[in-house]
């Protein structure tokens, strides 16, 4: 008999897919749709596990008790927006083909359906497919009045059940509040975040690179995770003060109830200082940078975090630059990081490794 699993629902849907086929030649625009849907299968990632593809969309699915946080689980689906925004935008610039298929591609567009609720799962051939009334729930959802009501043509919609799970209603709040209602099934209430946006904020920022005669010092490890959970633990208090070397870590100054530019994690020491770092850069699943307070008053140094794919999950390369202040004041700073800084984040380093260990042996035994 099939288990009943509870986990997220997620279906990525190509916009405008039906009108390009019955408006293009199809040899051509079989070629753009198979490139767009590789980088949607790209792009499920873990948590998600694919489920199976539906012509134009990518159904996937995650279980609940190997999630990732609410955050960042909405950056995955932005950074696959992103992506395929990104790949549209190639595909216009570079195409000198006059036919139909390849003149409408800028007309493609992605939407995204988000639900959290019970399923089983059947194998057929090679894929899993899921079943029960959330299943038909989210299914039904890709017929909406979403456009009509809101004017959002590229949106993601998320259900209440799905807000509730993922734990961040100060983002939702700031989110379109929508009302479905469906034979059998009622008014079914969602939430929805128009994409656009999305795309005009995250597509022209540019990332911070710090140069090479600016770092006071470097150093890497590689960490038995994928790079999406990887960035997951860089961005939650509890790890991150192993990383630094303090006690604990709180966020402040979310913007619109998110971690990002500006936002700061305020460390507290076992000698009862704090320092804060103040992040500056956040580019989700590659690098971020924080400024960070240090010991001498009136100098601050900026920790740059990257993490790249590698044979054994993901490595993590922590840079650290030199001081920004007065002369005086930043040399004293720098000589001193030299002999004691590398050997306290060696050791952070190291203890959110044994931490990840940890971790993974505490799932691997409530799997059992």
């Amino acid at each position: 008999m099939a288990k009943t699993e509870h986990g997220f629902l997620l279906i990525a849907d190509i916009t405008g897919y039906t009108q390009y086929l019955s408006e293009s030649e199809l040899e051509h625009a079989h070629e753009v749709l198979q490139t767009l849907l590789e980088l949607l299968i790209d792009h499920t990632r873990p948590p998600m596990i694919i489920s199976r593809l539906a012509g134009d969309a990518v159904i996937s699915y995650g279980l609940q008790d190997d999630f990732v946080s609410g955050q960042t689980f909405l950056e995955l689906i932005e950074d696959t927006y992103v992506a395929f925004r990104r790949a549209i935008e190639r595909m216009v610039l570079n195409n000198t083909c006059r036919c139909n298929a390849c003149a409408n591609i800028g007309g493609l567009d992605l939407k995204f359906f988000v639900h959290h609720g019970a399923f089983t799962r059947q194998r057929l051939d090679k894929h899993d497919e899921l079943l029960g009334a959330d299943v038909i729930l989210i299914h039904r959802l890709l017929k909406n009045t979403v456009v009509e009501k809101t004017g959002f043509h590229a949106y993601a919609l998320y259900t209440q059940s799905a807000v509730e799970k993922l734990s961040i209603e100060d983002v939702f709040a700031t989110m379109s509040e929508h009302i479905e209602e469906y034979d059998h099934l009622g008014a079914v209430r969602t939430w929805v975040q128009d994409m656009h946006p999305v795309w005009e904020e995250k597509h022209k920022t540019l990332k911070i690179e710090i140069p090479e005669d600016g770092v006071l010092f470097r150093m890497e490890k590689v960490y038995p995770l994928q790079v999406e959970k990887m960035w997951d633990v860089l961005t939650l208090p509890d790890y991150r003060a192993l990383l630094v070397f303090s006690e604990r870590q709180n966020i402040l100054k979310r913007r619109g109830g998110r971690t990002g530019v500006g936002s700061e994690y305020h460390c507290f020491h076992k000698n009862g200082r704090i320092t804060v770092q103040t992040i500056v850069d956040w580019h989700p699943f590659e690098q971020m940078t924080t400024e960070d307070t240090m010991p001498v008053p009136g100098v601050t140094a900026l920790i740059q975090l990257k993490i790249e794919p590698d044979e054994g999950g993901t490595r993590l390369v922590m840079t650290i630059s030199k001081g920004h202040g007065p002369l005086l004041k930043r040399t004293i700073n720098d000589l001193v990081a030299r002999r004691i800084v590398p050997r306290i984040f060696e050791e952070g380093m190291g203890d959110l490794h044994a931490r990840v260990i940890e971790d993974m042996r505490a799932s691997d035994e409530d799997d059992r």
